[in-house]
């Protein structure tokens, strides 16, 4: 199996060097456009690194469109991003099995829109009851791909795009109302410390 790189090559509108969004896998760089002999078929494939989960993955050129990889998002779809984490969280009353395989398909969907919605939903401020370790996973998920997208368009650190997510997730007028209900409540001396002994 004969293996062929070309280190700066364009194919559908992704060229090397580029970073792109793998559904599912997130943000990641294309290092190189590879030619391999298959059985006798000259195949042509997308390197794709993804640093932080230290993975290489090679894509079939003829596959790119069916495996719903996508250019990164650009300052709009951002900005729309970190628009949609101010809103009000939307929590279905449905069983918490159904709830946390949509909320899986929305963060492998390589949405922007759709990931910043399970962020929101998901989040939890101090003031807030503690969560479950899966509602703890699916929301560490969702904010780290969507980090990532946000620091690779807005060409900063992941460090500061989860603070500028975290920023407007603040934002979110009902987090203002719990936050300052929360502040109020312990003013009055009544910040939940009711430990009472059973008799």
């Amino acid at each position: 199996m004969a293996t062929n790189t070309k280190k700066t090559a364009q194919r559908q509108g992704f060229k090397t060097g580029e970073y792109i969004v793998y559904p599912a896998h997130g943000v990641g760089q294309i290092t190189a456009i590879e030619e391999q002999n298959v059985a006798g078929h000259s195949l042509e494939l997308l390197v794709i690194v993804f640093e932080q989960d230290k993975m290489t993955l090679r894509v079939p050129v003829a596959k790119i469109a069916s495996v719903g990889m996508r250019k990164l998002g650009d300052p709009a779809a951002v900005k729309k991003a970190l628009e949609t984490v101010q809103g009000r969280p939307r929590i279905k009353r449905t069983m918490w099995s159904r709830r946390a395989q949509e909320y899986e398909a929305k963060i492998n969907s390589g949405d922007l829109i759709a990931i910043s919605e399970v962020v929101r939903d998901l989040f939890r401020s101090e003031s807030q009851p503690e969560q479950s370790y899966s509602e703890r996973q699916l929301y560490e998920a969702a904010l780290d791909r969507m980090a990532r997208e946000i620091a690779a368009v807005n060409k900063c650190s992941e460090t500061e795009a989860i603070k500028e997510i975290e920023q407007n997730l603040a934002k979110s007028p009902s987090r203002i109302k719990a936050a300052a209900a929360a502040a109020a409540a312990a003013e009055d001396g009544e910040d939940g410390d009711d430990t009472e002994e059973a008799a």
